[in-house]
This record gives structure tokens, C-alpha cells and sequence, in this order.
């Protein structure tokens, strides 16, 4: 289990769920849920990426939980979820058993949610998107710093020309099986090298970082070993809802390349965002951007049609009430 060692206070410290419950995956795994905002709201529903937890949406969580029903959980091996023991527990089928076991325990049989994930998060969108527990309750996507396929080969993290050198040692790099240690100032700048924009405020690194750091060293490698390999093209053209794509212009681990690519492949795009000095970790580096993507979809996708606009209304007058304090 991760010893959970986010911030404890401030914008990215995790809010307090309103209640918590276990989704039991297809082979028994047991997810860890969390539930925020009113309870017939409308629902957006968060999925983290690879050595992070539901804490790294606590931004996102705070900005909409007033207005929307959000519902994050930890990835398998990851937060309060359980690890496999075995390496045949991590795979791209079991991160789509995942979803759909979270869906079917927290939403209304079809009904209807915004699905936003960032980096293996958005993988385990395309890896269930032709999965009809998911195509149910899918009323819109958003894919957040992310790629489909040949993630090694296009990592920029090894300051080499793009070949089979720098292949090998990114992927050495990325599958390290080294402990990561304490969240030390050295850490926080390799950590801001790899991941984030140069510009990135200390706080918003720290808050990467312990969150980074809690992830056990056997659930971080065998995922390593997982996103090595993957082969998630064919769920790009799978995923039919109106889907938005948003990427960090100086990410390392995801160039915006494969963002692009993604958006031309997606059968309903709407539209991509390039974030400018912005690097992998886009929730925490560039929260209002992600959180104003995601209300935006809900409004347009979610919300019904006649409390549309007050919905939107309501959360921007939030939104400038948290500014101004």
C-alpha cells in the first residue's frame, strides 16, 4: 500500500471525500472510491495516472465538487487500492476491468458522465473505450497528457537524439526498480526536470512529488513494464463520445506529439489545448485549465439542457470566489 505522503494543507491538499467505498474489480481486486459533491449532481469521474493517487485531482475535486458529483479512485497498486501480487495483475485489461467496476459501483445504470483522465488514467479510458459498461455512462472524454502507443521511443525525459540509444536508457530510466527515497530538494528537481515545466512553482512540485514518492517501488515498475509496451491505437478509434485532448507544450514523458496525433485519430474530437511552459503533470501544473476543461464538457455533455447555462454560471461564480479569497 502507498504510504500516502501528499501535502496536508493548502489548494493541493486532498479534500475529505463525502463518502468512500470499494469497487471489486473482475479478479477480486479491491479499488478504493471516493465521492465528492452533491449526490444527484452531475458526474464527472477522475482517473489518475501511473505513480499517483485520487490526491493528485485535489485541485480539480475542490473547483467542482460544489457544483458536480466527482468521483476519483485509486488505480490499482496505487493510492489505497490493492497491488497484485503477481505481474499478471498489471495490465491494460485489468486498468479496463478497473474502470468498469468503479462505474457500475458509483453510477445509475446509463447514466451519463464527463471521464476524464491524465496519462495512464487517459490510457485506461482508451484501453475500456469499447467496453459497453463504459460506452453507458460515457457522455464525454477528456484525455489529459497522454499517449496511445510508442511512449518510450518518443520520451524526451533522456536528453539524446531520438534512435535505439535513447530508447534503452529512457526505458532503464522509467523501469528503474530503486527506491525513490525521501522528497528531498534534489528529488524535487529531478522530479520538475522529468515531469514538469521549468516555471513550475516549488509548491506545485512538492505536491507532485509526495504524491510521486508514495507509490510502492513494485507497483511503480511493473507499471513501467506495462506502458513499455503499449499498443492502445486501436482504442483511439474506439472511443466514439465527444472527446477533448489537452497536453503540456514542454512535456518530457508524453511529447505533445502524441496529443496531436490523438486528436486527429479520435472519431469526435473537440478540440485540442497545448498548454503553454507546461510540462506532464497538467492537473497539478494547470489546474484551472484542466478543471475549466472539464466543466465546460460537463456543461455541454452532461448537465440537462434546461439547467444548462445556471450550471455553468454557478461554477464560474465559485471559481472567482476561490480567486478573490
Amino acid at each position: 500500500m502507498s504510504r500516502l505522503t501528499h501535502v496536508r494543507g493548502g489548494p493541493y491538499a486532498p479534500p475529505v471525500p463525502g463518502h468512500e467505498l470499494t469497487a471489486v474489480s473482475a479478479d477480486g481486486a479491491r479499488v478504493h472510491v471516493e465521492v465528492h459533491g452533491p449526490e444527484h449532481a452531475p458526474a464527472v469521474v477522475l482517473v489518475h495516472g501511473w505513480t499517483c493517487s485520487t490526491a493528485f485531482w485535489a485541485a480539480q475535486v475542490r473547483a467542482l465538487s460544489d457544483t458536480y458529483r466527482v468521483i476519483a479512485y485509486d488505480l490499482r497498486g496505487h493510492g489505497r487500492s490493492e497491488a497484485p501480487l503477481e505481474p499478471a495483475g498489471y495490465s491494460t485489461r485489468a486498468l479496463a476491468d478497473d474502470l468498469e467496476a468503479v462505474l457500475a459501483a458509483t453510477l445509475a445504470p446509463g447514466e451519463p458522465a464527463v471521464l476524464a483522465g491524465h496519462s495512464m488514467g487517459a490510457m485506461t479510458l482508451l484501453a475500456a473505450a469499447d467496453r459497453p459498461g463504459v460506452r453507458e455512462h460515457a457522455a464525454a472524454v477528456l484525455l489529459c497528457s497522454t499517449g496511445s502507443s510508442r511512449l518510450v521511443a518518443e520520451s524526451t525525459v533522456v536528453p539524446l537524439r531520438a534512435g535505439p540509444l535513447r530508447t534503452r536508457i529512457t526505458h532503464r530510466v522509467l523501469g528503474a526498480r530503486a527506491p525513490l527515497g525521501p522528497v528531498t530538494p534534489l528529488a524535487m528537481r529531478v522530479l520538475r526536470y522529468g515531469t514538469m515545466g521549468a516555471g513550475s512553482p516549488r509548491e506545485r512540485v512538492e505536491a507532485c512529488a509526495r504524491i510521486v514518492h508514495a507509490c510502492p517501488r513494485v507497483v511503480r515498475y511493473r507499471w513501467a513494464h506495462v506502458l513499455g509496451e503499449l499498443h492502445l491505437d486501436a482504442g483511439v478509434g474506439e472511443l466514439t463520445a465527444p472527446t477533448a485532448v489537452l497536453a503540456g507544450a514542454v512535456d518530457r514523458l508524453t511529447p505533445v506529439v502524441h496529443a496531436r496525433r490523438i486528436a486527429d485519430a479520435l472519431p469526435h474530437c473537440v478540440g485540442l489545448t497545448e498548454l503553454t511552459g507546461v510540462g506532464h503533470m497538467t492537473p497539478i501544473e494547470a489546474p484551472e485549465a484542466v478543471t475549466s476543461r472539464i466543466a465546460e464538457l460537463a456543461e455541454a455533455y452532461v448537465v440537462p439542457q434546461g439547467a444548462r447555462g445556471h450550471q455553468g454560471q454557478q461554477h464560474q461564480g465559485q471559481q472567482r470566489e476561490r480567486e478573490d479569497a
